[in-house]
């Protein structure tokens, strides 16, 4: 089972970035997916996560400008970041609490993708 995820970059402070992150392999469902994120010289911490229904959950320093999402159907998560800024900065991960068709459940990391916002 391997998370793969797209769509960071560069972007001016002010703009948006839409990251996605799909899951692949074999499995049997996929639980919580959620959005971390590790600044250069910090610890990874959470952004937002969501369950299998669509609720969601927010670090205070992203909510009303970042929105997570899922497409259960895809396997796919995305984190639309609006009103970027400096400190947003970071190599956001995606992360799945995947159940396989042994039944154990695992927890899956993506590779990790940059997003950097100038001032």
């Amino acid at each position: 089972v391997q998370l793969q995820a797209s769509g960071g970059g560069l972007v001016q402070a002010g703009g948006s970035v839409r990251l996605a992150c799909t899951a692949s392999g074999t499995f049997f469902n996929i639980y919580n997916m959620a959005w971390y994120r590790q600044a250069p010289g910090k610890q990874r911490e959470l952004v937002a996560s969501i369950d299998p229904i669509g609720s969601a959950n927010y670090a205070a320093t992203v909510e009303g400008r970042f929105t997570i999402s899922r497409e259960n159907a895809k396997n796919t998560v995305y984190l639309q970041m609006n009103s970027l800024k400096p400190e947003d900065t970071a190599v956001y991960y995606c992360n799945a609490d995947i159940r396989l068709q042994s039944g154990y459940r695992r927890n899956v990391w993506g590779q990790g993708t940059e997003v950097t916002v100038s001032s």
